[in-house]
């Protein structure tokens, strides 16, 4: 249920399947007088394409770690 304007809304979904501008529902429609709609169409996702598969080890030799990277920085000796 939905409070708006001191007026209560409840939702009910209902499935249904869209085709050639037509809206055909699978179930009953609990509902009996005239109401307001909102229709929401469901899409499937496109998947990601990869554009360049990745290569183990294709960085090798271009990155490197310095020797001293676990020391512990002068900046930090105020609080160590």
């Amino acid at each position: 249920m939905y409070l708006c304007n001191e007026s209560y809304f409840m939702f009910t979904t209902i499935k249904g399947n869209f085709d050639k501008g037509q809206i055909y529902l699978q179930e009953e429609v609990p509902i009996t007088t005239k109401t307001e709609v909102m229709v929401i169409f469901l899409g499937e996702e496109k998947k990601a394409t990869i554009k360049n598969k990745r290569i183990p080890g294709g960085l090798k030799g271009k990155v490197s770690i310095p020797d001293d990277f676990n020391n512990p920085l002068d900046d930090l000796k105020d609080y160590m």
